[in-house]
C-alpha cells in the first residue's frame, strides 16, 4: 500500500495546477441550481478527455461516471461533488472573479467539482491496481429544495451498479488548508423552511385603534418563537429557529394589511422535528388570533439529518490519518447547517467530511455564503489526494485489492 500512497501524493502534486485551472474556470462561470448546463458540459468534456465513460442529463444537469477496476462488480464506492452556485454578488478582487453578475461560488462547489475531476483522473490511472468500481456523481442543486441528491436518487443514481458506500467532502474555512475534519453519527441538522403570512387590517399609523396591526402581531410571533428552543427543546437537542425575512409593505404612517415572515427550523431528531413544526404553527396562529388577526403557516420540509455511518467514518478517519498525519485530521462537533448529502446517508453507509481551506496568513478567512469567500488553493492537493486514498482503502478493506 505504501507504493500506492506515494503514487497518489505524487499525482496530486503533478495535477495541482490543472485542478486549480479547472476550479478557476468553474468559479468564473457560476450557475444556479438545476441551471448548471455550462458547468456540466465542462465536466463532461474533461471526463471525455480523461477517457472516463459517463452519462449526462441526470436530474437535468447531473453527471454519473464509472471507473471500473478488476472484477468491477465486487464493491462500488460512490464519490459526490455538487456543482451549483449561490445568488450572491462577488466582492473578491482576484483575477478569476465571477463573470455572471449576482452569482457566485460562495460555498466552494467549484472546488468540490474540480477536486472530483482530479480524483477521477488519478483513480482512472490506477484502475489496474484495484478491484471494484468507483462511481463519480456530479450533482446539481445542493443549495435549493428539493435538492439534487434526492432527485438523482429517484432517477436511479445509486443503482446499475448498486453503490455500497458513499463519500462526500465540503470545504471548511474554519480549518487550515491541508487538513480534514470528521464526525461519526449525526453531524449536520435537518432543515425546514418557514413561511408565515400575518393578516390584519391596515390603515393610518396615527389611528392604530381602528386597525389590526400585523406588524405588531408579527413582532410578537418572532419573539415568541424563541420559546420553541428555550422552553420546549431538550437542552441536549441542538435546535435553531431563526427568521431572516420580515416584510411589511407599509410606510412611515401606513400600517399594511399583512406581513410576511420567512425563516428556518434546524434540529437533529425526527420526532422532535415534527413536534417543533406543530409548536411553531400553534404559537403563530394562537398569537395572531389573540390579537384579532390571523396567520397562515406553511412549512416546507427540507433535508434530513446528515448521519455519518459509524463504521465507515471511523475507517475513513483512520485512512485520513494514515495519509495526512494525525495532526492534520480534526474531530468535528454538530453543525446546524444542512446538506442534501443527507439523502445519500439514508440509503447507504456514508461519510461526509470537511476539507480545510482557510489560511489566516493569506487573509483567507471569510465564511461560507459570504461575498468574499475564497479558498487557499493549496488545499486542493489534500482534497484530491485524500479522497483518492479514502476510496482506494475502502475498496481494499472490502477485499477488493488485486493481488
Amino acid at each position: 500500500m505504501d507504493h500506492l500512497k506515494t503514487r497518489i501524493k505524487k499525482l496530486s502534486l503533478k495535477y495541482h495546477q490543472e485542478i486549480i485551472a479547472i476550479r478557476r474556470q468553474i468559479h468564473q462561470n457560476p450557475e444556479l441550481a438545476f441551471e448548471e448546463n455550462q458547468t456540466a458540459a465542462f465536466v463532461s468534456q474533461k471526463l471525455t478527455k480523461y477517457g472516463i465513460g459517463h452519462k449526462s442529463g441526470i436530474a437535468k444537469t447531473g453527471i454519473v461516471a464509472l471507473i471500473e477496476g478488476k472484477n468491477p462488480g465486487k464493491f462500488v464506492v460512490g464519490l459526490r461533488a455538487d456543482m451549483d452556485a449561490l445568488p450572491i454578488l462577488e466582492a473578491n478582487t482576484h483575477s478569476f472573479v465571477s463573470k455572471n453578475k449576482g452569482r457566485m461560488h460562495a460555498c466552494g462547489h467549484d472546488a468540490h467539482t474540480a477536486s472530483l475531476l482530479g480524483v477521477a483522473k488519478i483513480l482512472n490511472e490506477l484502475k489496474e491496481e484495484f478491484e471494484g468500481t468507483v462511481k463519480l456523481i456530479f450533482q446539481p442543486s445542493e443549495e435549493e429544495l428539493p435538492g439534487g441528491a434526492s432527485v438523482m436518487i429517484q432517477e436511479g443514481v445509486l443503482e446499475n451498479p448498486r453503490v455500497d458506500m458513499m463519500l462526500g467532502q465540503h470545504v471548511y474555512p474554519e480549518l487550515p488548508a491541508g487538513t480534514v475534519g470528521m464526525k461519526s453519527g449525526k453531524y449536520m441538522a435537518s432543515t425546514d423552511e418557514l413561511y408565515l403570512t400575518v393578516k390584519g387590517k391596515g390603515g393610518h399609523g396615527a389611528i392604530p385603534e381602528r386597525n389590526i396591526d400585523p406588524v405588531l402581531i408579527a413582532s410578537h410571533i418572532v419573539v415568541a418563537m424563541q420559546q420553541v428552543v428555550s422552553r420546549n427543546a431538550l437542552p441536549s437537542m441542538p435546535t435553531v429557529v431563526s427568521f431572516g425575512k420580515f416584510l411589511a409593505r407599509g410606510q412611515t404612517n401606513i400600517i399594511p394589511d399583512e406581513v410576511h415572515l420567512e425563516g428556518i427550523l434546524r434540529t437533529f431528531d425526527e420526532t422532535w422535528r415534527k413536534q417543533a413544526q406543530q409548536k411553531i404553527k400553534n404559537i403563530a396562529t394562537g398569537i395572531a388570533q389573540s390579537m384579532g388577526g390571523d396567520c397562515a403557516v406553511r412549512i416546507d420540509r427540507g433535508y434530513p439529518v446528515v448521519i455519518n455511518d459509524e463504521k465507515t467514518t471511523e475507517q475513513s478517519r483512520h485512512f485520513a490519518v494514515d495519509f495526512l498525519g494525525k495532526d492534520h485530521v480534526f474531530d468535528l462537533d454538530y453543525r446546524m447547517t444542512a446538506e442534501d448529502f443527507a439523502y445519500f446517508t439514508q440509503q447507504v453507509p456514508s461519510t461526509f467530511y470537511r476539507l480545510g481551506v482557510g489560511n489566516e496568513e493569506k487573509g483567507i478567512t471569510s465564511s461560507l455564503h459570504s461575498n468574499t469567500f475564497d479558498i487557499d488553493e493549496e488545499s486542493l492537493i489534500a482534497s484530491v489526494g485524500t479522497m483518492s486514498w479514502l476510496a482506494l482503502n475502502h475498496l481494499i478493506i472490502n477485499g477488493n485489492m488485486a493481488q
